[in-house]
């Protein structure tokens, strides 16, 4: 008789042996519910493009510019969340549940304060943002109002996050994920509603956005709080004021991952300003095949997380070979899914434009730009999987720093110098050629021990 997911897992915390079926079958059982949500994140965004697209090149190019800013702020939401919920895997993989529950405790803490700042900034800058980016005249307005509303929503963000990292480090992928399938349906629904019934624009996009995210964090936090088994705090009474030794290792764990993701949304915005001066069709071909091409690397995503739940328990529990293991058969499975992803991009590019915007000259560009980014995907699966690997084992500051130095030295120059010479094309095929190193200098390190601590065992 097939073993449960649940059961599998508790062979982590005791120590008993798994074939590799059985690795397999968990690291594919945990992946697929995170996939789907990853999915359907990004049918949401998909969707929300579309939506707006058909308002016209305008609207699209002014969600289009801040959107790279919103992803800096996501991540530094992120790295946060992880700093907390990896200690918590670990305690889990040791079967310390009170251990756990002081971190959760302190996380609600930390996190709902860094989430403040991070929105506060977001409101102060909103009104110049657009202009710093290289932004027209004709599409500041809407841009600037469009990332104030998103930005205030961080706080939601922030909490939603934490909550589906702390239940999916447990091991309960299936919630999580099932939520944020309904915040994309709910996203959707707000979208049409504020964009078109109410012809709100740009602005009602945000606004749609903004309450999937609040009614999603309300329902994440009642299911750790309340209904995990491993995690709730109902009949487990404690404090909640902040300990050193706990701070310490959320930073060491998540201030890498900080600094990573706020260099590389610099990055990300430093690339917008490239694209910027290439005309508003450039700018919205670059930002509606952005959206389409994360539905090739979102499954890439779904198998990461299951990675840094299992190796993130595995380091707790102190198996050193099935950590290895689970590294391994989760980047393997990673790679393999992207591959056909990718091909799936390159042939049907032009279909999933013509779905984006009705603009031929945006559909025509964009297919171009994004079969050259198909031939990446094996790699930047390679890229995003192990770099999961590396999180659950608490080993976050050479991997940033590995892909900092991908992105500005590989990706931002060349695209600089790409992009007066081939315009949009020249600026993603600097992307393809950075993901495809950025992965192979990820596999190599994969393939050493220093990402676990030490030597083989």
């Amino acid at each position: 008789m097939a073993k449960s997911s649940e059961e599998l897992l508790s062979y982590i915390r005791e120590g008993r042996t798994m074939t590799q079926h059985e690795k397999l079958r968990l690291i594919v059982s945990l992946s697929i519910p995170s996939i789907l949500a990853q999915i359907s994140a990004t049918v949401m965004f998909f969707i929300d493009a579309a939506m707006v697209g058909h308002l016209g090149a305008k609207a699209s190019a002014a969600i289009g510019l801040v959107e790279t800013t919103g992803w800096l702020m996501g991540g530094l939401a992120s790295a946060a969340n992880m700093g907390f919920s990896v200690q918590v895997a670990h305690f889990i993989g040791a079967n310390d549940f009170e251990a756990a529950r002081r971190v959760l405790r302190q996380s609600l803490v930390c996190c709902m304060a860094w989430a403040l700042v991070i929105s506060l900034t977001s409101l102060l800058i909103a009104p110049s943002l657009p202009y710093w980016l290289g932004g027209s005249e004709e599409i500041a307005h809407d841009a600037s109002l469009y990332f104030a509303i998103f930005g205030f929503s961080g706080i939601f963000f922030q909490m939603e996050g934490l909550a589906g990292s702390m239940l999916k480090c447990s091991g309960n992928m299936k919630i999580p994920s099932a939520l944020n399938i309904g915040m994309c349906v709910m996203d959707v629904c707000f979208n049409y509603l504020f964009i078109y019934i109410l012809d709100m624009g740009v602005v009602g996009a945000a606004i749609g956005t903004g309450l999937a995210m609040l009614v999603t964090a309300i329902l994440m936090m009642y299911f750790l709080l309340v209904k995990s088994k491993m995690l709730s705090l109902v009949g487990h009474p404690g404090f909640f004021k902040p300990k050193t030794d706990t701070i310490r290792t959320a930073f060491k764990i998540g201030a890498p991952m900080g600094l990573q993701h706020m260099l590389m949304g610099g990055a990300y915005m430093v690339s917008t300003m490239i694209v910027a001066p290439l005309g508003t069709i450039a700018i919205a071909a670059h930002s509606l095949a952005i959206t389409v091409e994360s539905l090739c690397y979102m499954p890439g995503y779904g198998i990461a997380e299951a990675a840094t739940t299992l190796v993130g328990q595995a380091v707790g529990a102190g198996q050193r070979l099935l950590t290895r293991s689970f590294a391994y058969m989760s980047v393997g499975l990673g790679i393999a899914v992207m591959t056909l992803m990718g091909l799936l991009m390159w042939v049907f590019a032009p279909e999933l434009m013509g779905i984006m915007s009705p603009v031929e000259e945006i559909i025509g560009l964009g297919a171009e730009v994004l079969r050259i980014e198909a031939w990446a995907e094996p790699m930047f699966a390679a890229a995003i999987v192990a770099n999961g690997v590396f999180v659950g084992a608490a080993d976050t500051i050479i991997p940033a720093i590995m892909s900092l130095t991908s992105m500005w030295a590989v990706r931002l120059t060349m695209a600089a110098w790409l992009a007066p010479r081939y315009g949009l094309r020249g600026v993603w095929t600097a992307m393809a050629i950075e993901l495809t190193f950025r992965g192979s200098i990820f596999l190599i390190r994969l393939a050493r021990s220093s990402w676990q601590g030490g030597k083989k065992k």
